[in-house]
C-alpha cells in the first residue's frame, strides 16, 4: 500500500480552508485509491489549520453511491445512459429547434450556488452559455447577494469591488444578518471567525451582533440587539442620522461626491422615529452609533440577513455610508479592498442595471441577470418571449428560490430541459437529460471568487487528488463540448480556448503579483507553493480601484435615493403577526450537504423556532407539529420552543424538504423537514435590486 499527502483547499463554503488528504493506493490488488485522512493544513498560510465539519466529508462526497458518473436522459419515469456525444448533438438540436420556433429569450439558464466554488465552471460556462444570446439568465446571486453587488456598482463602479472587514486590526465589529460562527464568513473569506471574533474581545475591542435570533455568533458577542426582520434600514438610517446630528463623522482621505444630499435625505429618520419600525429603542440606536463612531476603529459588516429583505439595498449603502463617515472606508481595522493576484476587478468591466426588464413583471436586470424570483412566471405566462426551455448548472431553485412549489408547476410544463449537476435532486429530477462532471477532488483548484473577498490577500492553486475517471469530462470540457455542437447546428462562429489552468496563468502574469513584479507568481510557482502564499494584509488602495466615471465615490446615487420614497412609506406590522426568517448551520450550505451521514448524524435541526410565549399564545406546546402557512403555502413541521428567538419571529432552515417523488438521494429523503421556500413568496423582494425577500415573511402557526 502506497500512502500518499496531498493539499487542497476546501471548496465547500467561502473559507476555502486548506486541506492535508491522505491517500492510499491498493497497488498490490487493483490498484485503486482511497481517501484514509482529511485534516485541516496546519502548514496552510491562510487557514493556519483549521477545519469544519464539511470538509471531513469530502470522501463522503466522493463515494456517495448516489453522485451521478455518467449522462442520464430520461425516458419516461425512467433513467438511462447516454454516450456524451450523442448527449450534446440532443441539447444542440433541442436548444436550436426551439430558438427557433420561439426566439433566443425561449430558452432560460439558472445556476447555482456551486458555480462559484468550481474555478473551470466559473472560466468556461459563458462559452456555451453566452451562444444562446438569451436575457433570461439567472442565478442563485438574486436569492443572496445582490444588493452587495448593486451598492458596490452605484458607489464605487463595480459590483466585485467591495470593501471587506479587516477583522484582524479592527477595534469594533458590528454585524447585522450575519451569521459567521455558522456560514463560516460570508463576502467575508475568513477561517476561523471564532478566533478572529474572539481575538478582537481579547485586545479590547467589542463584537455587536444584530440579529432577530441570538444566533452562534451572538452568543459570543459583546452585545446582542434584538432587531425585527426587515428593519435593519431603520436601525442603519437611525445610526447614520444620529452620526451626522450629532456631529460624530469624520473627514475621509477618498474622493467623494453626494454626502450633503444624503445628510438631507436622512434628515427625517431619527432615531426616535426609525425605533418603531425596527424595535430597537431610540437612546439603543443612538449608543451603538456613538460607540461605533468613538472606537479607534470600526467596521459595520452586513450580510445575507440585510441583503434577503424588502430593504437590501438600501442596508448596504447604508452600511458604506456608516464606514465612510465615521472614516472607517479604507482604513486599517475599517472596511478595505483586496488587491488579489488574479484581479477580476481590474480585467472586467463595472457591469451594467437596468439596461432591461423581465417580461412579465418588469423586474430590472443586473449584470446580464434577472432576478429569479420571476422566472416561474416566465415559463407560467403564455405570450411571446415566454420560456420554453431551461438549463440548470449546479443549482436546486425548487428549494433554493421562492415559492418552490410554483416553480415546480413551471418546470413539469418546459418543452425542454438540461441541468448540468452530480445528482437527481428536487429540481434536476424534471430535467430530460443530467449531465454530470467529475467530483471536486478529480479536479484541480483556484478560487477566482473568494480571493476577492479574502481578510487578507492570498492565493493557491491545487493539483487534483485523484486521478480523472475515463469517461469522464470536467465541468469546463462539457461547456466546451455543447458550445461546439451548438455552434455546429446553428452555424454560430466559435472562437478558440484554453484550459482553465492556462487561464490561470495567463492572469497571475498579468497581475499585479506576475511578470512585471518582484513576485514573479505563475502557475508554476504556485506549484512549488501547496500551502498557498501570503500576498500581505489588506490596506488603503480604494482611492485607486474606483471604477466611476470620474473615479469618485458616489454616495448618493440617484437610484438608491429614488427608493427612499418606498421606505418612508413603510410602517410596523401588527403586533401579532409572526415573521419568518432563515438560519444556517455549519455542517450545512443550502440545499446541498444533507446526503452525508457524517453531516446529518446528530440532534435534528430542521424544526422551526419559536418563543416560549408566542407558542403559549396560539395553544402550541414544544415538540409538536405544527401547520405553517404563508400567502403562497403551507408546510407541516416540529416546532421548538426557543428563548433565542425575538418575539413575534419564528426562524426555519432552508434547504430541506427532500422526500418528493423522484428525488434520488437515499440519505436526504430520509430527512425530517419541510422546505421553508414553499412559504416565501415570489413577490416579496427588494424593489430596486429584484432580490429576493426571503427574511420578514408573513406566516401563521397553529397545530397541524
Amino acid at each position: 500500500m502506497t500512502k500518499t499527502l496531498h493539499h487542497r483547499a476546501c471548496h465547500l463554503c467561502e473559507a476555502i480552508c486548506g486541506l492535508t488528504i491522505e491517500t492510499t493506493e491498493t497497488t498490490e490488488t487493483d490498484g485503486n485509491v482511497a481517501i484514509t485522512s482529511i485534516k485541516g493544513d496546519a502548514l496552510d498560510t491562510f487557514s493556519r489549520g483549521h477545519i469544519c465539519p464539511k470538509a471531513v466529508a469530502l470522501q463522503d462526497i466522493q463515494n456517495d453511491p448516489d453522485r451521478l458518473r455518467q449522462p442520464m436522459r430520461r425516458v419516461g419515469n425512467e433513467w438511462l445512459p447516454i454516450e456524451w456525444d450523442e448527449a450534446f448533438a440532443l441539447v444542440a438540436d433541442k436548444l436550436a429547434a426551439i430558438q427557433e420556433r420561439h426566439g433566443q429569450n425561449a430558452v432560460a439558464v439558472y445556476q447555482g450556488n456551486p458555480s462559484v466554488h468550481n474555478y473551470g465552471l466559473m472560466t468556461h460556462s459563458n462559452y456555451f452559455l453566452g451562444l444562446l444570446k438569451t436575457r433570461n439568465r439567472y442565478s442563485a446571486t438574486s436569492v443572496d447577494q445582490l444588493p452587495h453587488h448593486l451598492s458596490s456598482y452605484l458607489m464605487y463602479g463595480h459590483g466585485l469591488l467591495l470593501p471587506i472587514p479587516d477583522i484582524d486590526h479592527t477595534d469594533f465589529m458590528l454585524i447585522l444578518g450575519g451569521n459567521p460562527l455558522a456560514s463560516n464568513g460570508s463576502i467575508m473569506t475568513v477561517p476561523d471567525v471564532e478566533k478572529r471574533l474572539k481575538a478582537i474581545q481579547a485586545r479590547g475591542g467589542k463584537v455587536v451582533v444584530v440579529d432577530p435570533r441570538r444566533s452562534e455568533t451572538a452568543a459570543i458577542a459583546d452585545q446582542h440587539v434584538f432587531v425585527r426582520p426587515g428593519g435593519d434600514a431603520a436601525l442603519l438610517f437611525g445610526m447614520l442620522n444620529t452620526l451626522f446630528s450629532e456631529g460624530l463623522t469624520r473627514d475621509s482621505h477618498l474622493p467623494v461626491e453626494g454626502l450633503d444630499e444624503v445628510r438631507t435625505a436622512v434628515a427625517s429618520f431619527t432615531a426616535e422615529a426609525m425605533s418603531p419600525l425596527c424595535a430597537v429603542p431610540a437612546e439603543q440606536i443612538r449608543q451603538l452609533a456613538r460607540d461605533f463612531a468613538a472606537a479607534p476603529s470600526a467596521v459595520c459588516y452586513g450580510r445575507m440577513g440585510v441583503s434577503t429583505q424588502a430593504f437590501g439595498t438600501l442596508c448596504h449603502w447604508v452600511v458604506q455610508l456608516i464606514n465612510l463617515v465615521t472614516g472607517n472606508l479604507d482604513r486599517v481595522g475599517g472596511a478595505l479592498c483586496t488587491e488579489p493576484a488574479v484581479d477580476l476587478v481590474a480585467s472586467t468591466s463595472g457591469g451594467h442595471f437596468n439596461k432591461w426588464q423581465s417580461r412579465v413583471s418588469g423586474r430590472p436586470e443586473y449584470g446580464g441577470e434577472l432576478p429569479v424570483s420571476a422566472l416561474a412566471e416566465e415559463m407560467l405566462t403564455d405570450g411571446e418571449g415566454q420560456i420554453r426551455a431551461l438549463i440548470t448548472v449546479a443549482g436546486n431553485p425548487v428549494l433554493s428560490t421562492p415559492n418552490g412549489r410554483q416553480l415546480e408547476q413551471a418546470l413539469d410544463g418546459l418543452e425542454f430541459m438540461l441541468s448540468i449537476d452530480l445528482y437527481i435532486n428536487e429540481t434536476t429530477r424534471y430535467a430530460d437529460l443530467i449531465l454530470p462532471s467529475t467530483s471536486a477532488l478529480e479536479n484541480d483548484h483556484y478560487d477566482t471568487t473568494f480571493n476577492l473577498f479574502a481578510v487578507r490577500n492570498v492565493t493557491r492553486f491545487n493539483r487534483a487528488i485523484l486521478a480523472k475517471p475515463e469517461g469522464a469530462l470536467h465541468d469546463w470540457e462539457i461547456f466546451v463540448g455543447l458550445a461546439k455542437a451548438f455552434a455546429e447546428k446553428t452555424g454560430k462562429e466559435l472562437k478558440p480556448t484554453m484550459p482553465p489552468a492556462k487561464m490561470i496563468d495567463m492572469g497571475l502574469r498579468m497581475g499585479r503579483y506576475g511578470d512585471a513584479s518582484e513576485h514573479k507568481l505563475s502557475l508554476a510557482t504556485l506549484f512549488d507553493h501547496p500551502h498557498g502564499i501570503d500576498l500581505g494584509a489588506l490596506k488603503p488602495n480604494l482611492a485607486t480601484r474606483l471604477k466611476t466615471p470620474n473615479q469618485h465615490i458616489q454616495a448618493a446615487p440617484p437610484e438608491i435615493l429614488a427608493d427612499l420614497a418606498r421606505f418612508a412609506a413603510l410602517r410596523a406590522p401588527a403586533a401579532d403577526e409572526l415573521l419568518m426568517i432563515g438560519r444556517r448551520h455549519v455542517r450545512s450550505n443550502n440545499s446541498w450537504m444533507h446526503n452525508f451521514h457524517r453531516l446529518v448524524k446528530g440532534k435534528p435541526r430542521h424544526q422551526l423556532l419559536m418563543h416560549p410565549d408566542d407558542l403559549a399564545s396560539r395553544g402550541l406546546v414544544d415538540g409538536q407539529r405544527v401547520r405553517v402557512s404563508s400567502r403562497v403555502g403551507q408546510i407541516e413541521v416540529e416546532v421548538l420552543a426557543s428563548l433565542d428567538m425575538m418575539k413575534g419571529v419564528v426562524s426555519l432552515p432552508h434547504g430541506w424538504g427532500h422526500a418528493r417523488p423522484g428525488v434520488q438521494m437515499v440519505i436526504a429523503s430520509s430527512q425530517p423537514g419541510s422546505s421553508a421556500n414553499d412559504l416565501t413568496d415570489e413577490c416579496q423582494l427588494d424593489e430596486l435590486s429584484g432580490n429576493a425577500a426571503l427574511n420578514g415573511v408573513p406566516v401563521t402557526v397553529a397545530a397541524a
